[in-house]
C-alpha cells in the first residue's frame, strides 16, 4: 500500500553506462611505414602474408571509434525517451469488457508535457473539464445492477448524454485512467469501506460498477442492507463495502429520518458505528450534507435518555468541529497506519442556486447541460467555513488521512447532478413534479456513471 514514494528515473552518463576503452593510436603506424606505398605494393605485401601489424591497429581504432559514437547516440536517444515518459494512463487501451453490455474505454492520443502522478506532488484540485466522446464509462446504470434508482438518471429518462464524455485533466500531472483489473489487484485479502451519507454511497456504488463488469457471475455477490451493504469479488478475497454513518457520529436520525427540529446529534461517541469500521484494510469517510440542516443544531453529550433537556444548542460549524474531533479520537486511539489507510472525501458541492453561475432565471442544477467554465468556480453550496474545520481536525491527528479533494472539481459540474431524473420516496417523480423542478430537482446526487467515478479515479491513484 505504499502509495507516498515517487517514482525517478536517473540516467546516467554515457561514460558509466558503457565501460572506457583507451585506446592509443598515436603510435599505431611504425615511423618507417609511409602512406606514399604505391597501391600496388601494399597489395602486394597483402597477398604475400598477413596484413602488417599497423593496418590491423588502425582498422581496430576506427571500429572503436564508431562503435563509441553509437554508443552516445544510443545514450542520447534513451534518455530523451524516458524524459518524455509519462503516466499517459488516457493514452492506454483498457481491456474490453467481457460483459458485452459494458461500454469500453478507447484510446486518446493526446501528447502533453505533464508529469506522472505523484500524490505528493500532483494537486488534483487545479484543472480543468475537457470534453471527450471517445472517453465513455466503464459501465452504464443498465449495465450495471448496484445502481440505485436515485442515481441512475438515463435508465429514469435523461436523454443527454454529454455529462459523461467529461474527464478532469490536473494542471500538473496525469490523473491515471481507472484501471479494474489494477483495482481488484491492489484489493486482493482487502476490505475497503466506504461510510458516510447517501454521497458516500453514490461514490460506493460508482466504485462498485467499474470494478463488478470484470467478474464472472459465480465469482462475485452483493447483499444490500438499510445500513450496511457488502459486494464480494471471490476469486480475490475482497469486500467493497458500504456503512451508513451520516453524521460519523451517532444521532437519533441515523436511521428514521425525523423533522430536523427533532435531530439530536451525540457528538460524543461512534461506538455504534465504529465497530462497523474496524478491521478494514482501508477506510474511505466523508460527512457534510445531514449537518447543512440549519444555522445551529441540538446536541448532546451522554445519553439520549437525557432527552429534550439533555442537549444544547451550538453553530453548526462549532458542532461540525466537536463531532468530527470526537470521529478523529477514535481513528487516532484505535487504527494502525501500517494495516489501516484512511481517507477522507472533501465536500460534494450542492448546486441549489443558479444565481452562483451567473443564470438569474434559472431553476437550480435543472436542465443544465455543461459544467462551469470559469475557473476557481466556487458556489454558494460549499461552505468553506466546514472545509476549514476539516483541514483544521485532519491536521492536527496523528495518524495520517489521505484527503480526497474532489470539491473544486466537483464544483463546475452543474450539469452532472441526477436533477429530476431521480426518485422520491422509492419512486420515480410524477410528471407534474418533474414539470416543477425548483421543488423537486434533485442538485445534490450524482448521476452514475459521472462524477463520482472521478473521484475513485483519483482514490485508486492514491493507493
Amino acid at each position: 500500500m505504499g502509495e507516498k514514494g515517487s517514482s525517478h528515473h536517473s540516467i546516467a552518463p554515457a561514460h558509466t553506462l558503457y565501460p572506457t576503452v583507451e585506446l592509443n593510436c598515436s603510435h599505431a603506424l611504425p615511423p618507417t611505414m609511409s602512406f606514399a606505398a604505391s597501391p600496388s605494393t601494399i597489395m602486394m605485401k597483402t597477398y604475400k602474408g598477413k596484413l602488417p601489424l599497423s593496418i590491423i591497429t588502425v582498422i581496430v581504432c576506427s571500429f572503436a571509434f564508431l562503435a563509441l559514437l553509437y554508443a552516445e547516440r544510443l545514450s542520447f536517444h534513451s534518455s530523451s525517451s524516458i524524459l518524455k515518459s509519462t503516466s499517459c494512463a488516457r493514452r492506454s487501451v483498457v481491456a474490453t469488457a467481457k460483459d458485452k453490455t459494458a461500454e469500453k474505454n478507447v484510446e486518446n492520443p493526446e501528447i502533453d508535457d505533464r508529469f506522472e502522478f505523484d500524490p505528493e506532488e500532483c494537486n488534483v484540485a487545479n484543472g480543468k473539464w475537457v470534453f471527450n466522446r471517445s472517453v465513455k464509462p466503464l459501465y452504464t446504470d443498465r449495465s450495471c445492477p448496484y445502481i440505485d434508482m436515485q442515481f441512475a438518471c438515463v435508465r429514469n429518462g435523461r436523454l443527454d448524454f454529454d455529462y459523461r464524455h467529461w474527464e478532469w485533466q490536473p494542471e500538473d500531472c496525469n490523473l491515471p485512467r481507472f484501471r479494474p483489473e489494477l483495482a481488484l489487484k491492489k484489493l486482493r485479502g482487502k476490505r475497503l469501506v466506504f461510510s458516510g451519507d447517501s454521497l458516500q454511497r453514490n461514490q460506493w456504488e460508482s466504485f462498485v460498477c467499474m470494478i463488478e463488469w470484470t467478474i464472472p457471475p459465480e465469482k462475485k455477490s452483493m447483499k444490500r442492507g438499510r445500513v450496511r451493504s457488502v459486494f464480494k469479488a471471490k476469486e480475490y478475497n475482497a469486500t467493497i463495502e458500504f456503512y451508513w454513518a451520516p453524521f460519523l457520529i451517532e444521532s437519533n436520525t441515523d436511521i428514521d429520518v425525523l423533522e430536523p427540529k427533532k435531530r439530536i446529534l451525540k457528538v460524543d461517541s461512534v461506538a455504534n458505528h465504529s465497530k462497523h469500521w474496524e478491521g478494514a484494510d482501508i477506510l474511505a469517510f466523508n460527512t457534510y450534507v445531514w449537518w447543512m440542516s440549519g444555522l445551529r443544531l441540538k446536541t448532546l453529550w451522554g445519553s439520549f435518555a437525557n432527552g429534550e433537556e439533555g442537549y444544547t444548542v451550538l453553530d453548526t460549524p462549532v458542532a461540525y468541529k466537536v463531532g468530527l474531533k470526537t470521529w478523529a479520537n477514535w481513528i487516532d486511539s484505535t487504527i494502525n497506519p501500517n494495516k489501516t489507510r484512511v481517507f477522507f472525501t472533501t465536500i460534494s458541492p450542492v448546486h441549489t442556486r443558479s444565481q452562483d453561475w451567473g443564470k438569474e432565471d434559472g431553476l437550480k442544477c435543472f436542465n443544465e447541460t455543461k459544467p462551469v467554465m470559469k475557473k476557481k468556480f466556487w458556489g454558494s453550496g460549499s461552505d468553506k467555513k466546514m472545509m476549514s474545520v476539516v483541514d483544521g481536525v485532519l491536521k492536527k491527528m496523528k495518524v495520517p488521512v489521505t484527503v480526497l479533494n474532489i470539491t473544486q472539481l466537483s464544483e463546475y459540474r452543474i450539469d452532472a447532478h441526477s436533477s429530476i431524473y431521480t426518485e422520491t420516496g422509492g419512486r420515480l417523480l410524477t410528471d407534474e413534479e418533474k414539470a416543477d423542478p425548483r421543488r423537486h430537482a434533485d442538485c445534490i446526487h450524482w448521476c452514475l456513471p459521472g462524477v463520482p467515478d472521478t473521484w475513485n479515479q483519483i482514490l485508486l491513484a492514491h493507493l
